[in-house]
């Protein structure tokens, strides 16, 4: 049974992680002593719902989160510090602290640690998120008790509209560059000055010369879409805000 436990303080843990080459060990104080924390939790580093969706929003969101009190949004999962150092390179989640629960001790005190022998997995926490402020739990999202992997309430989204149902959410945003390109970087200098996240699409590496053509019709980068839509580059992205 995954008990809801809100209005508790969250389990005294200690974490040992590798920074740099070396060992440290974070405590839960660390983490949230005097902080106001958004924790989601999760089954497995490079799981497929783990990557696509659950990690990424929340780190696509952190400067919304911020912009609503929120100090620091970890994510915590049965791995290894090792894993979760890969991953979070992998995810390039920046904005997202990733906490290694290799021992599965926080989620054990959560009641979130659950028998995943059957996928080969072991001990892993169930997925869930929650809001902590100063060490205590002030709201929790748990995924219904199913079977497999259910994902439906414990997203960014979810939390967002819990901490502020009035918040508008940032629209996606992607850019395809070259390395080198002046006008590239003008662009990026735009959208940051603008406080949005985006995601960097570079020729030759994510984005070739024919989906640049393809999706944009020209054959000049930048190309910026924001929400679907396609700006152009960077002189017409200036005009897209300047309006």
């Amino acid at each position: 049974m995954l008990n809801n436990i809100e209005g508790q303080t969250i389990p005294q843990v200690t974490f040992p992680v590798r920074e740099n080459d070396e060992w440290k060990n974070i405590s839960t104080d660390d983490l949230f002593k005097g902080k106001t924390v958004v924790v989601f939790s999760l089954p497995g580093a490079f799981t497929p719902t783990c990557s696509s969706t659950h990690l990424p929003r929340y780190n696509e969101l952190a400067g919304v989160f911020k912009q609503n009190g929120v100090d620091d949004i970890v994510c915590i999962s049965v791995n290894d510090t090792f894993v979760m150092n890969a991953w979070a390179k992998d995810q390039e989640a920046e904005n997202v602290t990733l906490i290694p629960d290799g021992n599965g001790e926080f989620s054990e005190g959560m009641g979130m640690l659950v028998d995943k022998k059957e996928l080969g997995f072991g001990k892993r926490s169930w997925r869930y998120s929650m809001l902590v402020k100063d060490g205590v739990i002030e709201k929790m999202f748990i995924e219904p008790d199913v079977p497999g992997d259910p994902f439906e309430v414990s997203d960014a989204d979810t939390m967002l509209e819990y901490i502020n149902p009035e918040q508008v959410k940032p629209q996606p945003v992607s850019i395809i560059t070259k390395p080198g390109c002046p006008f590239c970087a003008k662009a990026k200098a735009l959208l940051d000055e603008q406080g949005l996240v985006y995601e960097e699409l570079v020729l030759g590496q994510q984005a070739t010369l024919t989906s640049l053509k393809a999706l944009s019709g020209r054959e000049t980068v930048p190309q910026v879409f924001i929400g679907g839509k396609h700006i152009g580059g960077s002189d017409d992205l200036a005009t897209y805000f300047a309006q």
